[in-house]
């Protein structure tokens, strides 16, 4: 998922054949342990952490939510659960479970989930360096250089009619992805900014807007109602009216978009 080749340990009762393309993309780049049962998994955790985890919920006897408790999960790698069941959705991300993913996998979904953790690594190591680096600067009587500090994650400037809008994400109701660009919903006006709406969700995570659909993103203090709908989708009104929509791959969203249990 990075340079180097990432230990990955894949606990499934068996694998099926809709899931044999994932491992084996898997195994491109990462250095895969397939184990058959909970037991297994929780000695091989213990004896060599890997960096990632696939985890099936619902396995002979026990669950995946098994190995958790036994490591602790303080203790436990970078989580994606695959299942074939979408009720324990709110309970994955409770363990901060970084995705949950449903069978039949998707190639599209399979591939943003790995986007996820590849980033979610890069962050963390990011983090790491940069506290290294801050402690270092300290120590030699260096205090870190201010100007060169990240821009907080809480605005975005638009480009448009020879002015730059500086557009808090606050006060952005939704996205909507436009090819390479997206429209940003905002009150009555809408602002088009080239950029993937990958790229946005990336940026803006921990701002409030939460993918609910492969070409939509919503703010989460804007979500005033949530509608099921049929296949495991719901509709979402927002307090301004607009009506968007969950699509059944996104449903790990839905613990965000309601403060809690749905």
């Amino acid at each position: 998922m990075d340079g180097q080749r990432n230990k990955v340990l894949v606990l499934a009762s068996q694998t099926k054949a809709n899931n044999v393309a994932a491992v084996e993309a898997l195994r491109a780049t990462c250095d895969v342990v397939e184990i058959p049962t909970i037991d297994e998994a929780i000695e091989a955790l213990r004896a060599d952490p890997p960096d990632l985890m696939f985890l099936d919920v619902q396995m002979p006897r026990k669950s995946g939510f098994d190995v958790i408790e036994a490591i602790g999960a303080s203790h436990c790698p970078y989580i994606v659960f695959v299942t074939a069941h979408d009720d324990f959705a709110i309970r994955a991300f409770d363990v901060n479970a970084l995705d949950y993913l449903l069978k039949p996998l998707n190639e599209q979904r399979f591939a943003m989930a790995l986007e996820r953790v590849r980033k979610a690594m890069a962050g963390a190591e990011e983090r790491s360096m940069g506290r290294r680096l801050a402690r270092l600067a300290t120590a030699l009587g260096h205090p870190t250089d201010r100007s060169t500090a990240p821009v907080p994650a809480d605005r975005i400037p638009v480009k448009t009619g020879g002015r730059v809008v500086v557009i808090r994400i606050a006060d952005v109701d939704w996205v909507k992805a436009e090819h390479d660009y997206v429209s940003l919903y905002v009150g009555e006006k809408s602002w088009l900014v080239r950029e993937t709406i990958a790229s946005i969700e990336s940026r803006f995570a921990d701002a409030g807007l939460v993918r609910i659909h492969r070409s939509t993103l919503v703010n989460i203090d804007r979500v005033l109602e949530l509608r099921p709908l049929d296949k495991g989708e719901f509709q979402v009104i927002l307090h301004n009216g607009a009506e968007l929509k969950l699509s059944r791959n996104f449903r790990a969203a839905l613990p965000r978009l309601a403060g809690g249990v749905v």
